[in-house]
């Protein structure tokens, strides 16, 4: 079992790395990396942007008893090569669907996205064979209605205490609700992603591409936000319904409290309302 709570930050992170079995499949003209924990019906978690699988750091070890937890870092982020280029979605989600099919081959999986993995998330349904059963949206954008606008401080030239003040300041204004909850492994978190993130997701969002690709998707579909998610609050329910609109009996569900990470800042809560989801809900 692994356990969900964490000692120091580069201890826990390098503790779960170690108990994944580490996989290849080609990505641009490199490769994209993937994690697998635990054993059973696969369920393929695809991060934020500008992240990698670390922003499962909590969810992994729970859902890993359950679950056979497959984490890719997407391409051009964390250890993954860039993708081949694209000016939408799509073709980067081709390469991530196709990596899927090399490691599961004839097996189904639920798949679940956040953020930007949200997005891609989408695309790989709409292009998806029957092997997909049920994909969950979690801190969806590009369905339609406009985001907030989210004031975010620059990273890169700063050192020391001002590069944690300025981690911390990011963090507080787009992905917690509460800048209480942000503790070291958050921000351990938040720097590596940083240092290692090469591909510019934000201009794939800001538009209706994911309404418009899960309109083609032929499998139970699900929407989370944390209640204070700052790219969707206080609009939710726009979001609800603009999925609705093409996915109507699509299933949507808000975590009391937290913000744009919900599976981090409320990681019991989103382990269960995922878990219980998939296993009553959606039948799987």
């Amino acid at each position: 079992m692994l356990d969900n709570r964490p000692e120091a930050p580069e201890t826990f992170v390098a503790r779960l790395d170690a108990a994944a079995r580490h996989m290849e499949t080609p990505c641009g003209d490199g490769r994209m990396v993937w994690r697998m924990w635990g054993h059973g019906e696969p369920l393929v978690l695809l991060h934020g942007g500008s992240g990698s699988w670390r922003h499962w750091a909590r969810n992994i070890g729970p859902l890993a008893e359950r679950r056979l937890v497959i984490c890719p870092d997407l391409p051009g982020l964390g250890e993954s090569a860039m993708p081949h280029p694209a000016e939408d979605p799509g073709p980067v989600a081709a390469e991530v669907r196709a990596g899927i099919d090399l490691l599961l081959g004839d097996r189904p999986f639920d798949l679940c996205g956040f953020s930007f993995g949200a997005l891609l998330s989408g695309h790989v349904a709409a292009q998806a064979g029957p092997m997909l059963r049920s994909v969950t949206l979690v801190g969806a954008g590009a369905l339609g209605p406009k985001r907030q606008v989210t004031e975010l401080v620059k990273v890169r030239s700063a050192v020391g205490e001002a590069r944690i003040a300025a981690h911390r300041h990011n963090l507080a204004a787009l992905m917690f609700a509460e800048p209480r909850n942000i503790d070291g492994l958050a921000l351990a978190i938040q720097e590596w992603n940083s240092q290692h993130a090469r591909f510019q997701s934000r201009g794939f969002a800001s538009s209706t591409s994911l309404r418009d690709a899960i309109a083609r998707a032929r499998v139970p579909v699900a929407l989370l936000y944390g209640e204070r998610d700052a790219i969707a609050w206080p609009e939710l329910e726009l979001r609800f319904e603009a999925l609705r609109a093409v996915q109507p009996e699509a299933w949507t569900g808000v975590i009391p409290g937290a913000g744009h990470w919900v599976a981090y800042e409320a990681a019991a809560a989103f382990n269960a309302m995922l878990l219980d989801m998939l296993e009553r809900r959606l039948g799987v």
